[in-house]
C-alpha cells in the first residue's frame, strides 16, 4: 500500500506542476510587453507629495516665453528675465522681481521702442534707465528705476494711469545695458 500511495502523491505533484506551468505560460503570453522592462528612452514620471504635480520654481523661465535674445516679463509673477541667446549653454538668465505698473500690456511680443537715461516719471518721480516697450490706450509702458532708489511698498496699488514697471537701481541698470532699442520684450500672463 505504501507504494501505491507514493505513486498517487507523485502523480498529483506532477499534475499540479503541469497546471502551474500552464497557468504561468498563459499569464506571460497575455501580459503587455511594457510590463516586462522599461524602455531606455522612457522618461521617468515624477510628481510631488501625494501625487500632486510639482509647482515650477518662481525663478524658472516661463514656458512658451519665446526664443532668442529677449526680456521676459511675467505679469502674474511680477518678475522679469534677461535671456541672452548667445550665453554659454547651461547659463541661467538673470531674473529679478519688479513692481508692476497700473497699466499692463496684453501678453504678446513687443520690441523696445525708446529709451531715456533720466526723466521725470509719469508718477512725478525722477527716474533713470527708462526702457519703453508698449503703449496701452495712450499710456506708455516701460521699465525704470527711481533715482532715489525707492521702490513701491509690496502690495501697494500702483498709481492709476501709469505704465512704470519699477525696478531697483541695480536691476534697472542691468535692464538698461541689456534691453537696447529693438530687443524683444515678451509679456506672459
Amino acid at each position: 500500500m505504501a507504494s501505491s500511495s507514493s505513486g498517487i502523491v507523485a502523480g498529483l505533484t506532477a499534475g499540479a506542476l503541469a497546471v502551474v506551468g500552464f497557468l504561468a505560460y498563459q499569464a506571460s503570453a497575455s501580459a503587455p510587453g511594457t510590463v516586462a522592462a522599461p524602455s531606455s528612452s522612457a522618461s521617468p514620471v515624477t510628481s510631488g507629495p501625494k501625487g500632486k504635480a510639482a509647482k515650477p520654481s518662481p525663478l524658472a523661465l516661463p514656458a512658451n516665453s519665446g526664443s532668442g535674445t529677449r526680456v521676459v516679463y511675467s505679469l502674474a509673477g511680477k518678475r522679469i528675465w534677461l535671456v541672452d541667446a548667445e550665453a554659454k549653454a547651461g547659463t541661467k538668465p538673470r531674473t529679478f522681481k519688479v513692481s508692476p505698473s497700473a497699466v499692463n500690456p496684453t501678453p504678446d511680443t513687443y520690441r523696445v521702442s525708446t529709451r531715456s537715461l533720466k526723466i521725470t516719471g509719469s508718477d512725478g518721480k525722477p527716474v533713470e534707465h527708462v526702457v519703453r516697450f508698449a503703449n496701452v490706450d495712450g499710456v506708455t509702458v516701460g521699465f525704470s528705476a527711481a533715482v532715489d532708489g525707492t521702490m513701491p511698498k509690496p502690495g501697494a496699488t500702483p498709481q492709476e494711469g501709469t505704465g512704470a514697471v519699477r525696478l531697483t537701481r541695480a536691476d534697472g541698470t542691468a535692464v538698461w545695458e541689456f534691453a537696447t532699442v529693438s530687443v524683444k520684450v515678451v509679456v506672459v500672463p
